[in-house]
């Protein structure tokens, strides 16, 4: 019999606050993950290879443009033997930037993939670490969907980075290497402005820095709220796919209650929101291309015009003027690099606060309630389970067992019922260290390995027998054995399938999953077991056919059984109560770090009994 829906709410600490993280947490955030990575020795080769083929890149750049003076003015006094010269020139100049181009491409997506693999095995080392999934699910608007902020965050922050900062580097070094070339180009300069003159040292690299820095200011304060949109957008993806995999997982339910039509309103609704993001990207994307592409089209004429001074006054020649003109969107493109990617900087920026922030959540998850006094943990040398006055705090109070003090010895097999919503299930959890939130004390028998099975079981991607021989180490069942606990449960049709990889959770019914884990728990054979309301929903021959194989099977184990009934009573001749008091102070909402919008309500999950 399933659980009283109320029960399900008793569990229930709040909404977790957020607040946002600096964009310094957040690099030092990024960095850590990528000094800690094992690839971090091929990442370090790698930019120092990109950074060495960028400065030959550069080099022949400083040669192109030093390779266009003698070729037009060769044009200009119709040299046919310099003209023919030159080009031998610039194909051996151009072949060899061609070379560099494709090296710094392979480089490029080496770099990408390695900073992929990085930043996402980090991320999973750091969620897989024990408890933090389940803490992190439980923490607000932070740990939904992390599925996202793993895979597609991950890679697109990779990417990302990877462009930004290759592109940034290169744009650098030109600058460098072409700001000496323009400099010297107008140092000598003089302006005679009505009788006046007036020299301005190197005035081409001064108007090219002031020509940049006003479009890149102008191009920061039209796009910085894509930023805030790109995140949006991020957020409002995950809910849509979210919403699509909550439906595809439940079909069959949602075509038994006709469901179809609620469902297909929270997908329009989900996908009404996230084109409503895009829409606000692409308003901004279009005001931003007032001032990109303004500046873009002027800057056709712009270097022209800033050298035409020095040209008219006779003191370069027509290949020098092309010089000039050639140093000077070199610089003037190094300094533009931030007008050309304030898309890309926004969308970094968003994406760098998703996984950032979801990494600082997973260290920050190990520290929830950190005020909150907890359920000390010890261990008893004489082989017993004790309970001495514990209390499991939840927000609506706090769980405990009608008997202050309880021994459990080994073999026993007890019954523990309650109310609905009384906390069986946190209960359940605070055993297994799940919810450490309260006081008093559990004793664990000293050196054992306690087997918990919850209401609905895990089964790992693989074979039958894999998912049977799953997570002890345990030597492995031969296939007369695995087949007669198969037999005793009822699942006997599966014995031929023990080589056949499926996914398990998807082929079996809930009660024929429920069968599984406990054939899985006979091969275990565990000398503790404690059961999370899974013989709940089984009627009576299916209860006593599981029953009689746990009592053949594990004849010495201490099973305890957290669920609503009595079952059988010769099987657990011992009951214990659990009580809920409303009146002990409530756990409070926690606080984690950060800068991700919150989902909406209806998604947000919440610590629930399941």
């Amino acid at each position: 019999m399933a659980d009283h829906p109320d029960d399900k709410a008793n569990a229930r600490p709040g909404a977790a606050s957020v607040e946002a993280s600096s964009l310094r947490d957040q690099l030092a955030t990024i960095r850590l993950a990528l000094t800690t990575s094992p690839v971090r020795k091929t990442l370090l080769w790698m930019s120092i290879g990109i950074m060495a083929v960028i400065v030959a890149t550069s080099i022949g750049q400083i040669l192109l443009n030093r390779w266009n003076q003698p070729f037009y003015d060769a044009i200009a006094r119709r040299d046919m033997q310099g003209f023919l010269h030159q080009l031998v020139v610039f194909a051996a100049i151009a072949g060899g930037l061609v070379v560099l181009n494709i090296g710094q491409t392979w480089l490029d997506q080496m770099i990408r993939l390695k900073l992929r693999e990085a930043l996402t095995l980090d991320l999973i080392d750091e969620w897989m670490r024990p408890s933090r999934a389940f803490r992190l699910a439980n923490a607000g608007a932070i740990g939904v969907n992390p599925d996202q902020r793993m895979q597609q965050d991950a890679g697109h922050l990779s990417d990302l980075s990877t462009g930004l900062g290759i592109g940034l580097l290169q744009s650098l070094i030109l600058l460098v290497s072409f700001v000496g070339v323009l400099w010297s180009l107008s140092s000598g300069f003089v302006f005679h402005i009505g009788g006046y003159s007036l020299a301005i040292p190197g005035y081409m690299v001064w108007a090219a820095i002031l020509y940049a820095g006003t479009a890149s200011w102008l191009s920061w304060l039209v796009g910085r709220p894509l930023i805030r949109f790109n995140n949006d957008r991020y957020t409002r993806e995950a809910e849509l796919r979210s919403s699509v995999v909550r439906v595809n997982e439940n079909v069959d339910a949602i075509a038994l209650a006709h469901g179809e039509a609620d469902a297909k309103r929270r997908l329009e609704l989900d996908l009404g929101t996230l084109l409503g993001a895009m829409r606000r990207i692409y308003s901004a994307q279009i005001n931003l291309s007032w001032v990109t592409d303004t500046y873009g089209w002027i800057t056709v004429v712009a270097p022209i015009l800033v050298a035409a001074p020095v040209y008219f006054a006779g003191d370069i020649s027509f290949g020098g003027l092309m010089m000039a003109v050639g140093a000077f969107n070199q610089v003037h493109s190094s300094l533009r690099w931030f007008i050309n990617n304030i898309g890309g900087i926004a969308d970094w920026r968003a994406t760098l606060m998703r996984v950032a922030d979801f990494r600082i959540a997973l260290g920050e998850t190990d520290v929830l309630h950190h005020t909150e006094r907890r359920i000390a943990f010890g261990e008893n040398p004489n082989d017993s389970l004790t309970f001495e006055a514990p209390e499991v705090a939840s927000p609506d109070g706090c769980t405990k067992l009608a008997e202050p003090h309880v021994e459990i010895r080994a073999g026993e097999r007890v019954m523990i019922t309650g109310e609905p919503r009384a906390g069986k299930t946190l209960l359940f959890r605070a055993i297994a260290g799940l919810w450490p939130w309260g006081s008093g004390r559990i004793g664990m028998p000293a050196g054992a390995v306690l087997a918990f099975v919850p209401r609905t079981p895990y089964f790992p991607l693989g074979t039958l027998r894999e998912v049977l021989d799953h997570a002890d180490g345990t030597a492995t069942a031969d296939d007369a054995e695995i087949s007669a606990v198969l037999a005793e449960v009822g699942l006997e049709r599966l014995s031929s399938s023990l080589d056949r990889s499926a996914r398990w959770e998807r082929e079996l019914g809930e009660d024929e999953q429920r069968l599984l884990a406990f054939a899985r728990l006979a091969l275990r054979q565990p000398k503790w077991v404690i059961i999370d309301e899974a013989l709940d929903t089984f009627d009576g021959a299916t209860l006593r056919r599981v029953l009689s194989m746990l009592k053949a099977r594990l004849a010495d184990a201490a099973i305890l059984n957290i669920g609503r009934g009595q079952h059988n009573i010769e099987f657990f001749p011992r009951s214990l109560t659990i009580v809920k008091d409303i009146d002990r102070p409530a756990l409070k909402p926690v606080r984690v770090k950060a800068g991700a919008i919150e989902p909406s309500p209806a998604i947000v999950p919440a610590y629930q009994e399941e």
